[in-house]
Protein backbone atom coordinates (compact mmCIF):
# COMPACT_ATOMS: atom_id res chain seq x y z
CA UNK A 1 0.00 0.00 0.00
CA UNK A 2 1.28 3.45 -0.88
CA UNK A 3 -0.03 6.80 0.39
CA UNK A 4 1.11 9.91 -1.49
CA UNK A 5 0.84 13.66 -1.01
CA UNK A 6 -0.23 13.55 2.66
CA UNK A 7 2.17 15.96 4.42
CA UNK A 8 3.67 14.93 7.73
CA UNK A 9 5.28 18.11 9.05
CA UNK A 10 7.41 18.86 12.10
CA UNK A 11 5.12 18.66 15.14
CA UNK A 12 2.61 16.37 13.43
CA UNK A 13 1.87 12.81 14.53
CA UNK A 14 1.14 9.89 12.24
CA UNK A 15 -1.07 7.17 13.75
CA UNK A 16 -1.18 3.78 12.09
CA UNK A 17 -3.35 0.80 12.95
CA UNK A 18 -3.22 -2.53 11.20
CA UNK A 19 -3.08 -6.30 11.44
CA UNK A 20 -0.01 -8.44 10.69
CA UNK A 21 -1.00 -11.27 8.37
CA UNK A 22 -0.67 -14.81 9.69
CA UNK A 23 2.16 -16.73 8.08
CA UNK A 24 4.15 -13.69 6.99
CA UNK A 25 7.52 -13.22 8.63
CA UNK A 26 7.58 -9.45 8.57
CA UNK A 27 6.07 -6.20 7.47
CA UNK A 28 7.53 -2.77 6.77
CA UNK A 29 6.44 0.83 7.19
CA UNK A 30 8.32 3.57 5.37
CA UNK A 31 8.33 7.36 5.28
CA UNK A 32 9.65 8.28 1.87
CA UNK A 33 11.57 11.17 0.34
CA UNK A 34 11.85 10.50 -3.38
CA UNK A 35 13.77 7.24 -3.76
CA UNK A 36 15.10 7.51 -0.19
CA UNK A 37 13.48 6.07 2.92
CA UNK A 38 13.78 8.70 5.63
CA UNK A 39 12.26 6.25 8.12
CA UNK A 40 12.14 2.49 7.68
CA UNK A 41 10.51 0.27 10.29
CA UNK A 42 10.81 -3.50 9.78
CA UNK A 43 8.71 -5.65 12.12
CA UNK A 44 10.25 -9.13 12.11
CA UNK A 45 8.62 -12.17 13.65
CA UNK A 46 10.82 -14.86 15.21
CA UNK A 47 12.00 -17.77 13.16
CA UNK A 48 10.19 -17.03 9.91
CA UNK A 49 11.80 -16.54 6.50
CA UNK A 50 15.21 -16.94 8.14
CA UNK A 51 14.98 -13.28 9.11
CA UNK A 52 15.38 -13.34 12.84
CA UNK A 53 15.95 -15.70 15.73
CA UNK A 54 13.98 -13.35 17.99
CA UNK A 55 11.01 -11.11 17.25
CA UNK A 56 12.26 -7.56 16.84
CA UNK A 57 11.64 -4.18 15.27
CA UNK A 58 14.49 -2.76 13.21
CA UNK A 59 14.66 0.93 12.25
CA UNK A 60 16.86 2.39 9.52
CA UNK A 61 17.29 4.95 6.72
CA UNK A 62 17.96 4.25 3.05
CA UNK A 63 19.72 7.24 1.49
CA UNK A 64 21.53 7.64 -1.85
CA UNK A 65 21.43 3.89 -2.49
CA UNK A 66 22.78 2.79 0.90
CA UNK A 67 21.35 1.65 4.22
CA UNK A 68 22.40 3.46 7.38
CA UNK A 69 23.14 1.96 10.78
CA UNK A 70 20.28 -0.17 12.11
CA UNK A 71 18.61 0.71 15.39
CA UNK A 72 17.04 -2.08 17.45
CA UNK A 73 15.22 -0.90 20.55
CA UNK A 74 11.78 -0.75 22.09
CA UNK A 75 9.34 -3.56 22.69
CA UNK A 76 7.56 -5.97 20.41
CA UNK A 77 3.77 -5.58 20.85
CA UNK A 78 2.90 -7.23 17.51
CA UNK A 79 1.04 -10.52 17.08
CA UNK A 80 -0.18 -12.16 13.91
CA UNK A 81 -3.87 -11.50 13.21
CA UNK A 82 -4.19 -8.97 16.08
CA UNK A 83 -4.77 -5.24 15.72
CA UNK A 84 -1.79 -2.99 16.49
CA UNK A 85 -1.46 0.76 16.82
CA UNK A 86 1.63 2.95 16.87
CA UNK A 87 2.41 6.63 16.42
CA UNK A 88 5.29 8.49 14.82
CA UNK A 89 5.85 12.14 15.70
CA UNK A 90 8.21 14.14 13.48
CA UNK A 91 10.60 16.65 15.01
CA UNK A 92 13.54 18.40 13.35
CA UNK A 93 15.90 15.98 15.10
CA UNK A 94 14.00 12.69 15.20
CA UNK A 95 11.06 10.42 14.60
CA UNK A 96 9.53 9.64 18.01
CA UNK A 97 7.85 6.25 17.78
CA UNK A 98 5.45 5.12 20.49
CA UNK A 99 4.41 1.48 20.26
CA UNK A 100 1.20 0.10 21.76
CA UNK A 101 3.08 -1.36 24.74
CA UNK A 102 4.29 2.16 25.66
CA UNK A 103 7.83 1.64 24.32
CA UNK A 104 9.42 4.80 22.95
CA UNK A 105 11.98 4.79 20.17
CA UNK A 106 13.91 7.93 19.30
CA UNK A 107 15.11 7.43 15.73
CA UNK A 108 17.17 10.27 14.19
CA UNK A 109 15.73 12.32 11.32
CA UNK A 110 18.82 11.56 9.25
CA UNK A 111 17.58 13.35 6.12
CA UNK A 112 16.75 16.43 8.18
CA UNK A 113 13.60 17.40 6.26
CA UNK A 114 10.79 19.26 8.02
CA UNK A 115 8.12 17.59 5.87
CA UNK A 116 7.57 14.18 4.26
CA UNK A 117 4.63 13.44 1.96
CA UNK A 118 4.82 9.80 0.87
CA UNK A 119 4.45 6.55 2.81
CA UNK A 120 4.50 2.85 2.02
CA UNK A 121 3.43 -0.31 3.83
CA UNK A 122 4.85 -3.53 2.46
CA UNK A 123 4.76 -7.26 2.87
CA UNK A 124 2.53 -8.98 5.44
CA UNK A 125 0.28 -6.25 6.82
CA UNK A 126 -3.27 -5.05 6.39
CA UNK A 127 -3.47 -1.33 7.21
CA UNK A 128 -6.78 -0.41 8.87
CA UNK A 129 -6.21 3.32 9.42
CA UNK A 130 -3.69 6.02 8.58
CA UNK A 131 -4.11 9.44 10.19
CA UNK A 132 -1.98 12.57 10.46
CA UNK A 133 -2.73 15.14 13.20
Amino acid sequence: MQVNNRPLKVGHTLTITGIPKTGDGRFESNILSGSDRAFHMSVRFRGTEGISTESEVVYNTFQAGSWGAEVRQGGFPFKHNELFKFTITLTREEFLVILSDGSEVHFPNRLGASEYKDFSFEKGVLIRSFEIN
